[in-house]
């Protein structure tokens, strides 16, 4: 099968939970996954014959490592198939204002970073207010006041739909099967 280099960014750790059922989906699937926090190392691509770069969104930004990552590598992630996906509270909105603003910020890392990955996924991410500071916590209780109400403000609230994790995370490896040639080897299997 193929090696598949899963690269991400996290902030308070919800990102680097659905990249670990990222590549626990294309395990099953049959393929080598490297899961890798770009906070700890900063891997080389060209070992790999596809990778997936996901990211959060804190403060309007993807984070300054995935931006680095990826623009510095775009030739090589050009060559090979590739896909992307970010969490963010403006996913777990979904007025037509959530999803628009979820949308602007995939276009603005896209134009950032001048990639063109091959699959595209946008997840609600996590309020956890158990792991931020004081003026951190009033920040966030009021950019999610009108658009999460039911966010409880005592505790952790997740938004992550684990369903459509493993739904793209199954679109991207058959993808990369059909790109490559490859054939799974246990296709479409839920991972828990």
């Amino acid at each position: 099968m193929s090696a598949i280099l899963v690269a991400y960014a996290t902030g308070e750790g919800q990102t680097a939970a659905v990249a670990d059922r990222v590549g626990a989906v294309l395990e099953a699937r049959g393929h080598t996954v490297d899961v890798v926090d770009l906070a700890e190392e900063t891997p080389d691509v060209d070992p790999y014959d596809a990778v997936v770069v996901g990211s959060s969104i804190h403060y309007g930004r993807h984070g300054k490592r995935v931006r680095r990552f990826v623009r510095g590598r775009r030739e090589a992630l050009a060559a090979m198939p590739t896909a992307f996906f970010q969490l963010s509270l403006a996913s777990a909105d979904t007025s037509n204002d959530g999803v628009a603003e979820a949308a602007g910020y995939v276009e603005a890392f896209l134009d950032a970073t001048d990639w063109h990955p091959d699959r595209i996924a946008q997840f609600g991410g996590a309020l956890r207010y158990s792991q931020y500071g004081f003026l951190k916590r009033l920040l966030m209780r009021q950019i999610v006041r009108d658009s999460l109400p039911e966010a409880d403000p005592s505790g952790d609230t997740e938004y992550t739909d684990w369903d459509e994790v493993e739904a793209f995370a199954n679109d991207v490896g058959a993808f990369v099967e059909g790109r490559l040639g490859v054939t799974p080897s246990v296709a479409d299997e839920r991972v828990e």
